[in-house]
């Protein structure tokens, strides 16, 4: 039976905001939701693309937020977080960084994406642009274009371990430009940035009066001695220039939990704080009690999963440089390795979609993270299903 008077909805041109219309869809999330459903169907795949720790949360900070469930804390809590995790937080910056914050200048938000959404939010808008080295963390440009501002990329390659220089940075620099963002250790490449080069970055910034966001949440996972020294602890200039992301999602293998934190000088975190009260309000109550109980309790976890993540990453690595057509410098923090692929002859989306239909191993394109020559293999999974998918890698290349 027709029912006309609904045809005039289906027929509607919604109209779609241009801030909406412009972003691009992720693409590590669209790889591992295919992964997932190929593997759902029965399909052998390999995935290598979720930027996600397998090991299981520490089971001290389960029985944590469990207890708070229990105990009814379920209710809203101050839209930045409770006052025992921001004082956990501030804690943690002056114990480990050397760096004084109080509380009021900390935000727990909804996830480390969550964080860096809030600073861009609060401190950039339209005509202000926002300087981000390339390859990066694909969704910083599309954060950029939400505040209407311009993402303003400096290309980098694995000739340099992915590392934009000060005269990269300064001549960049423009009386339009507000903010830098700045990712070490680094997501996708691994490259970490040693303390002098971060320094330097800070100075260019400091000189010109630019803001850095220090994206900071793969701070305690490095390799071969790289040292991770946070860009707001060289001076205070450098500190009233820095606002430092972070959150519980690789270290604490927290990633579903959505808990994330920033510091910030106070009338930024202030602003933030605003933006969050008007957007999302508080983080989930019970998870933020997950939150103190990873911070102020045993670490004892961090050791052993480094030593796991590094003899994957040595064998993944081994296994890229073994292939024809693919070379990859190897990395000093997080967990991925960002191959390049470019004497294969093909670019990495092509790449990619030809390696998940022909050999069902799903990894991301670097066209993903601003560098179309390459793509990221997350070294996040078993060394059994590096061994098998890489093989396979090895056998599409051959083939090709």
């Amino acid at each position: 039976m027709d029912h006309p008077n609904l045809a005039p909805i289906f027929q509607m041109n919604y109209p779609i905001a241009r801030r909406a219309a412009s972003l691009s869809p992720s693409l590590t999330l669209a790889i591992d939701s295919k992964a997932k459903e190929m593997k759902a169907k029965g399909e052998d795949v390999v995935g290598f693309g979720a930027g996600e720790p397998d090991f299981d949360t520490p089971q001290h900070i389960k029985d944590a937020a469990a207890a708070a469930l229990a105990a009814g804390f379920t209710k809203y809590t101050p839209s930045s977080g409770i006052p025992e995790l921001r004082q956990a937080i501030a804690d943690k910056f002056q114990r480990e960084n050397g760096l004084t914050y109080k509380p009021s200048q900390v935000i727990v938000s909804n996830g480390g994406k969550h964080s860096c959404y809030n600073v861009i939010l609060a401190t950039c808008q339209e005509g202000d642009e926002v300087i981000i080295p390339a390859p990066y963390w694909l969704s910083y440009p599309e954060m950029v274009k939400l505040a209407g501002a311009t993402p303003v990329i400096l290309e980098t390659t694995d000739q340099t371990e992915f590392k934009v220089t000060p005269a990269q940075l300064r001549a960049a620099i423009t009386p339009r430009s507000r903010l830098f963002i700045l990712n070490s250790p680094s997501n996708p490449t691994g490259s970490v940035y040693t303390p002098d080069e971060i320094k330097a970055l800070g100075d260019v910034c400091v000189e010109k009066g630019v803001l850095i966001m220090s994206d900071e949440i793969y701070e305690h996972l490095t390799y071969d001695g790289a040292q991770v020294k946070s860009v707001a602890s060289f001076s205070q200039a450098h500190y009233d220039h820095t606002i430092i992301v972070h959150g519980f999602a690789k270290a604490w293998s927290m990633t579903g939990w959505r808990l994330g934190f920033l510091a910030a000088p106070e009338p930024i975190a202030k602003a933030i704080d605003a933006v969050q009260s008007h957007s999302t309000s508080n983080p989930c109550s019970f998870a933020q009690k997950g939150g103190v109980a990873a911070l102020t309790g045993s670490q004892a976890h961090l050791p052993g999963w480094l030593a796991e993540y590094a003899k994957r990453r040595t064998r993944a690595w081994e296994m890229l440089n073994a292939m024809p057509g693919v070379s990859c410098v190897n990395s000093k923090g997080a967990f991925y390795l960002f191959p390049n692929i470019s004497k294969t002859g093909l670019k990495s989306a092509d790449f990619c979609a030809r390696l998940l239909e022909q050999e069902k191993v799903a990894a991301v394109p670097g066209i993903a993270f601003g560098a179309d020559d390459y793509l990221r293999i997350s070294y996040a999974t078993s060394l059994a299903n590096i061994e098998k998918g890489l093989a396979r890698m090895e056998r599409f290349v051959r083939s090709l």
